[in-house]
C-alpha cells in the first residue's frame, strides 16, 4: 500500500520540489512529478539552474520514450503519463488519479486557505481508505524528507 506523507505550510513549491528532487536523486529514487502545466513549467526552468554544480536530471513527460526511460525524475501532468516509479511527488490541488501505483506519495501543501482546503480533502480521501499517512511541517527550517 502506497506511503503517503504531507508536507505543509511549504513556502514556494518549486524551490522545495526542487531541493526535494535532489536528495531524491542523491539517494538514487525514479521519480515521478506530478503537477498542472504551469507549475511543470517553472518547475523544468528551475531544476536547470538549481544548484548550479550539480546538474538534477529530469525531463518532461512528453519527451521521447528512450528519454523517459533513462530519467529519473519525470515531469507529467497525469499519472497515466508516469512509468512506474518508487515516489510520486504531488505539486497540485485535485486527488492524483492513479497515485496507487506508486510505493510514496509526497504531497506539497502550501499555507494558503485553497491549498490547504484541498489538502484536507485529499487527507481524508487517503484516510477514509486505510492508507498509512504522516506529515511534516515545512516551516520547520531542515531539509525535505525524500527517504
Amino acid at each position: 500500500m502506497t506511503e503517503v506523507m504531507f508536507h505543509f505550510n511549504v513556502a514556494d513549491k518549486v524551490d522545495y520540489a526542487c531541493r526535494l528532487l535532489r536528495k531524491a536523486h542523491a539517494h538514487g529514487a525514479r521519480v515521478g512529478v506530478l503537477a498542472e502545466l504551469e507549475a511543470l513549467h517553472a518547475l523544468d526552468t528551475a531544476l536547470w539552474s538549481f544548484a548550479p554544480l550539480a546538474f538534477i536530471p529530469h525531463c518532461l513527460a512528453d519527451a521521447p520514450a528512450p528519454l523517459r526511460d533513462a530519467t529519473p525524475i519525470v515531469l507529467a501532468s497525469r499519472c497515466s503519463e508516469l512509468a512506474d516509479s518508487s515516489l510520486l511527488v504531488h505539486l497540485g490541488q485535485a486527488l492524483p488519479q492513479g497515485f496507487e501505483r506508486f510505493e510514496r506519495l509526497i504531497e506539497l501543501v502550501g499555507s494558503d486557505t485553497a491549498d490547504r482546503t484541498h489538502a484536507r480533502l485529499r487527507w481524508r480521501h487517503y484516510a477514509e481508505r486505510g492508507y498509512a499517512i504522516a506529515s511534516h511541517d515545512a516551516a520547520r527550517p531542515q531539509e525535505p524528507h525524500a527517504d
